[in-house]
C-alpha cells in the first residue's frame, strides 16, 4: 500500500475483519459484513465509520471571518458559534477546489474539513489566498473523526455522552467530554440520514470508538467501511469531489447553486458564476435510473437516443435501497429534464436510462 496512513483506528478495522484499501493516501477499510448488508444497516438503523482520512484546518486570527468569506461561495460571517455550514471553495474562474464543512468555533476562528485528496493542497491554497495576519493550521494527522449514522444516532451518541441531544439542530455542535474524552459533536453526515460525527484527539480514538462501536453494536448496527458510505451518499446526491465536481465544474452545474451566496461581498469565482447564472448552465449534473441491465461506472459515455454526446457518467452503482442501477452524471441540457431517456455506454454497448428527480431515494417517497 506504499506510504499510504493507517488511520489511527486501523488496528480495530483488522481485528473486525475488515477488507483494507488505500484511498486517497490512507489506509481505510473497505467492507466488513458486506456493502449490502452496511448499507441497509445503516439506513434502518446505525453504522458506525471511521473519517480520520478527511482534513482537519483551522482557520483564525484578526480579520478570519471577512478574509475567510472571500474564499468559500457561502456566508461565513453569518455563521453563529457553534453552528456549521457546507460550502465549496473555487477558484477565480470559479471552478471547485474542493467542497467542505466550515465550523464557527469562536468570532474570529474556524474549522474546516476537508477532503482526504485535498488536504495539502487547501491549506497551500489557504495560505495563498488568505492575508498574513489570518493563522493557517493543518490539524488533520494530530484528529480522527468518527461518524454515527442512522434512526438509533442520537440515542448512541447521547447514551455514550450522557447527554440530551434533541436540541441539537442539524448543522449544530458542541464540546462535550465522552468516556474521560474531550469531543467535538455535530450534528452532520454524508448519508442522509441523522447522524453525528465526532472529532476527538488521534492518540484518544480508540478510546471513543469503543464506547460508540459498543454501543452501536448493542441495538444491532454495524461498522461500515466506504463502500457502503459511496453507496449512501450517491442515493442522496452527495457530491464526491473528484468524481462529481473538481476544478472543470461549478456549483452551478453540480446543483449546488443555494450554497452560492452572491449578495454577499466579493468572493473568488463570483464574477464569472454570476456570468453563467446569467446565461443559464449548458449542462446540469444529474441522476438516473438504469432501465437496461447493468451498472454504470466513472467514465462510461452517455449520449441521447440519436447518438449524440451527451456527457459522460461521474459516479454508479447499484443503490440497496431502490434496487436498481443508478448514477450520476453531467447532462447537456435539455437532456436534464426529468423523465428523458438516455442511453449509457456500459462494457462498450448502450444500455437505456431514465433521467430521475433526485435525490434518488425521493423514488422511495422518503427523504
Amino acid at each position: 500500500m506504499g506510504q499510504a496512513h493507517p488511520t489511527p483506528l486501523y488496528d480495530k478495522h483488522v481485528a473486525l475483519g475488515a477488507k483494507m484499501v488505500e484511498f486517497a493516501g490512507f489506509v481505510m477499510p473497505l467492507q466488513y459484513t458486506g456493502i449490502l448488508d452496511e448499507h441497509v444497516t445503516a439506513r434502518e438503523t446505525a453504522g458506525i465509520f471511521d473519517l480520520s482520512h478527511m482534513g482537519e484546518i483551522y482557520v483564525s486570527g484578526k480579520g478570519a471571518p471577512a478574509a475567510l468569506n472571500r474564499v468559500v461561495t457561502n456566508d461565513v460571517e453569518k455563521l453563529r458559534p457553534e453552528k456549521a455550514l457546507y460550502t465549496p471553495m473555487c477558484t477565480p474562474k470559479g471552478g471547485i477546489v474542493d467542497d467542505l464543512l466550515v465550523y464557527r468555533d469562536a468570532d474570529e476562528k474556524f474549522l474546516l474539513v476537508v477532503n482526504a485528496s485535498n488536504i495539502a493542497k487547501d491549506a497551500e491554497w489557504l495560505r495563498k489566498h488568505l492575508p498574513a495576519a489570518v493563522e493557517v493550521e493543518n490539524e488533520s494527522l494530530e484528529t480522527a473523526l468518527i461518524a454515527v449514522q442512522g434512526p438509533q444516532s442520537e440515542a448512541i451518541v447521547g447514551e455514550a455522552l450522557g447527554e440530551e441531544l434533541s436540541e441539537i439542530e442539524y448543522y449544530e455542535f458542541g464540546f462535550y467530554v465522552l468516556d474521560g474524552v474531550p469531543v467535538r459533536v455535530s450534528r452532520t453526515g454524508y448519508t442522509g440520514e441523522d447522524g453525528f460525527e465526532v472529532y476527538v484527539a488521534a492518540e484518544r480514538a480508540g478510546e471513543v470508538w469503543d464506547a460508540l462501536y459498543d454501543l452501536t453494536y448493542g441495538v444491532g448496527g454495524v461498522p461500515v467501511g466506504l463502500g457502503a458510505r459511496d453507496t449512501l451518499r450517491l442515493e442522496m446526491k452527495y457530491c464526491l469531489y473528484g468524481n462529481d465536481i473538481d476544478e472543470t465544474t461549478t456549483p452551478l452545474e453540480a446543483g449546488l447553486g443555494w450554497t452560492v451566496k452572491f449578495d454577499k461581498g466579493d468572493f473568488y469565482g463570483k464574477k464569472p458564476l454570476e456570468k453563467q447564472k446569467q446565461k443559464g448552465i449548458t449542462r446540469a449534473l444529474s441522476g438516473f435510473v438504469m432501465i437496461d441491465p447493468g451498472v454504470p461506472r466513472p467514465g462510461c459515455g452517455i449520449i441521447d437516443v440519436d447518438g449524440n454526446d451527451l456527457g459522460s457518467v461521474t459516479s454508479g452503482s447499484y443503490s440497496p435501497s431502490l434496487r436498481e442501477n443508478i448514477g450520476l452524471g453531467y447532462l447537456a441540457r435539455p437532456h436534464d429534464d426529468v423523465g428523458t431517456e438516455i442511453l449509457v455506454d456500459i462494457r462498450k454497448k448502450p444500455r437505456l436510462a431514465r433521467v430521475v428527480e433526485t435525490p434518488f431515494l425521493k423514488l422511495l417517497g422518503g427523504n
